[in-house]
């Protein structure tokens, strides 16, 4: 018997990510277009080195791609810390505080009509310093295949050379590399 998991509900919001007071399934948010909210988190060690996820191959888009160190959407009725903070416990198990995360700013991001799924979202970015091993991080089997620490020049050379199972997204490396160059890039 094959159980099925619930379906997720977000908060509408306006172009200017204001709640809207509607709330919709994940998969009518995404079919309609409409705009929600994200939380994305990049998760670096003392040294510099970037934490990233291998998707599962059983995920609906972009099975078995490197990715972000941790993300995901906001539920109805979440704020975004809080929601960081649920992926972070869920995807990593990491058990981190409010005080430990850094927030960087709000990046809003519009759907470029490529496809069918359509993600009009804003996106809270922040940061997580962490003293933990790739070896010492329990990841959500369902959702990650691996977990990886690549040495910040490396993460660099790897989205210069738009590796194929990398997959990019410049306007957060830009702003990694605006944090993080003149600490690490040496």
């Amino acid at each position: 018997m094959i159980l099925s998991m619930p379906e997720e509900f977000f908060d509408v919001l306006d172009e200017n990510g204001n709640k809207t007071g509607k709330i919709k399934a994940r998969s009518k948010v995404h079919k309609d277009g409409d705009w929600h909210r994200s939380a994305h988190i990049w998760v670096l060690n003392e040294h510099g080195d970037v934490l990233l996820q291998r998707r599962a191959p059983n995920k609906d888009l972009f099975p078995n791609m490197l990715d972000i160190s941790c993300a995901g959407h906001l539920s109805a009725g979440d704020e975004p810390l809080s929601a960081a903070l649920r992926e972070l416990k869920e995807e990593l198990g990491l058990d981190v505080k409010p005080k430990e995360l850094q927030f960087i700013k709000t990046l809003v991001r519009p759907d470029d009509g490529g496809n069918t799924f359509k993600n009009n979202e804003f996106a809270d970015l922040y940061i997580l310093r962490t003293t933990k091993t790739a070896e010492e991080i329990d990841f959500q089997k369902e959702e990650i295949s691996e977990v990886i620490f690549v040495p910040y020049k490396k993460f660099k050379q790897m989205i210069a050379d738009k590796q194929p199972d990398l997959m990019l997204d410049y306007d957060e490396f830009k702003i990694l590399f605006d944090l993080f160059d003149k600490e690490f890039d040496k």
